[in-house]
């Protein structure tokens, strides 16, 4: 038994003056032996405490849970056994008796003993003009509905200094607008971006391996700027925008903000950012602000073109003129059933052009779960110019006007079809909304629906202003000045 420290410092002075062993064991009341082991001991520096092995019940499966255990460090964390699932298993394969709290302890001094040495977290020296980039999501009202934003967060490590854009995806395509909208606040391209592990930008191949998507790649050299791609389960690499994406929710989307769209929130979200930057640095002590400007020193300035965040596929319109991407349908337009058209997916939008170039739609991106055809009513005028009997059953009747769809329906089949004609020679000029109310407005005043008035009245409409009438010249005025007798008509007799 070891005896207390006194005691133990007792008998090495006592032995340092000459004391004789037995002499030393009668004072302080010891046997001969402990005498022995203090006086003779060489180190007496602290040591930790050890606790001897015990024999456990899981014993007799160490070798088997090892093996578990070993094939998990080759699978992604994920994937890997916890204590309750090698616990479940060996009951179910071994008919193990012994607890769970026996398993437990067993499994978390196997990975304690085989910690890998460069785990843990490490306070990192981020060089100025880096810029880390990551995903986060929050609630918020746009054009009158609810919908879920993701924020696409970016932060400069060595200021602190933080931005967040508001886009409908994390696509690459949404890296890109998002990326690009920041980069025109600042005025600058920094001059590392770093990821988190392949979200959006770029796809895993390996674990410990990314592809990047092509349109990023693009981005990239655009700007010349490099990417790096965080590893896999190193979230400290990148833990500036990881505290930026939770800090951003709390204090701009509380309460839940409301724009008209998402690119007035994305606007918003930036200018309130450039007020958090008067704060002082959580660790440096001086301004975000004063910081960001050795970031801007380290910086590039823009490219000249603004880069087209678009990603080009080939697809075949359907019967009814719909092309399929990603699981959602866009309609082209009847006229172009059966042609190979090139879709290109922006952030926001879909266009769709022909193989020489011809514009044939341009639709807004659906996202989330496919729920009806994306389609622009203007899109259908062309097939109704060709087959005016279709009216009564096409998809667009309930996007036209009460008064516009009466005129319509009362219509032989000429004056429909020149109707059509018009529509849609304003709309492609002025959008099919603005077309549609130009029309509705004349056919309200028992106007006819002609292109002059029709025009003049969708421009302005197109350009904010309200559906008024527009006097239209009457080509038979001037038929008056071309009779023989008028004055200058020509005839000098």
């Amino acid at each position: 038994m070891t005896k207390p420290v006194p005691v133990q410092q007792d008998i090495r002075l006592l032995d340092a003056k000459g004391v004789p062993w037995r002499e030393i064991a009668r004072r302080l009341g010891v046997s001969r032996e402990t005498v022995k082991k203090y006086a003779q001991m060489e180190d007496c520096s602290p040591k930790p405490a050890s606790r001897p092995a015990r024999a456990s019940g899981i014993d007799a499966y160490a070798q088997t849970v090892d093996a578990w255990l070993g094939a998990d460090l080759r699978m992604p964390r994920k994937q890997r056994h916890t204590a309750r699932r090698v616990y479940d298993r060996l009951v179910a394969e071994y008919g193990f008796e012994g607890s769970y709290s026996m398993v437990q302890r067993y499994v978390k001094r196997w990975r304690e003993e085989r910690r890998d040495e460069g785990d843990g977290f490490m306070e990192l020296e981020w060089r100025p003009g880096t810029m880390q980039v990551d995903f986060g999501q929050a609630r918020a009202t746009l054009a009158g509905r609810e919908v879920t934003v993701h924020c696409l967060v970016a932060t400069f490590p060595h200021s602190n200094m933080r931005y967040v854009a508001a886009m409908p995806g994390e696509n690459a395509e949404c890296v890109c607008e998002g990326l690009l909208e920041i980069f025109e606040h600042i005025g600058l391209v920094p001059s590392l971006l770093v990821f988190d592990n392949a979200t959006g930008a770029a796809h895993r191949v390996a674990w410990d391996k990314a592809g990047v998507v092509r349109v990023f790649q693009l981005f990239c050299e655009h700007h010349r700027v490099e990417a790096r791609f965080c590893n896999p389960r190193i979230g400290w690499e990148k833990g500036s925008v990881e505290n930026a994406v939770g800090f951003l929710r709390r204090n701009l989307m509380v309460p839940q903000p409301s724009a008209e769209g998402y690119r007035q929130s994305a606007r918003w979200l930036l200018s309130r950012c450039d007020e958090f930057a008067g704060r002082a640095h959580y660790r440096l002590g001086r301004t975000v602000s004063d910081l960001f400007g050795e970031d801007r020193d380290a910086m590039a300035p823009l490219p000249r073109t603004r880069f087209d965040a678009v990603e080009w596929e080939s697809r075949k319109a359907d019967k009814e003129g719909v092309v399929a991407v990603d699981g959602h349908r866009y309609l082209a337009g009847p006229s172009w059933r059966g042609w190979r058209l090139e879709v290109g997916l922006r952030a926001f939008d879909v266009e769709i052009r022909t193989g020489d170039g011809r514009k044939v739609a341009g639709l807004p991106r659906a996202y989330g779960e496919a729920s009806g055809t994306v389609r622009d009513p203007a899109a259908v005028l062309p097939a109704l110019v060709r087959k005016t009997r279709a009216w009564g059953e096409s998809p667009i009747r309930g996007d036209v006007p009460d008064a516009l769809r009466e005129a319509l329906d009362g219509m032989d089949a000429a004056a429909r079809r020149g109707a059509f004609r018009v529509l849609a020679r304003a709309s492609t000029e002025s959008g099919f909304d603005a077309a549609v109310r130009a029309a509705d407005h004349l056919a309200s005043a028992g106007r006819p629906i002609d292109a002059a008035s029709v025009d003049v009245m969708a421009r302005r409409i197109a350009q904010g202003e309200a559906p008024v009438d527009t006097p239209v010249p009457d080509p038979g005025v001037y038929d008056k000045f071309n009779r023989p007798g008028r004055e200058g008509n020509g005839d000098m007799a």
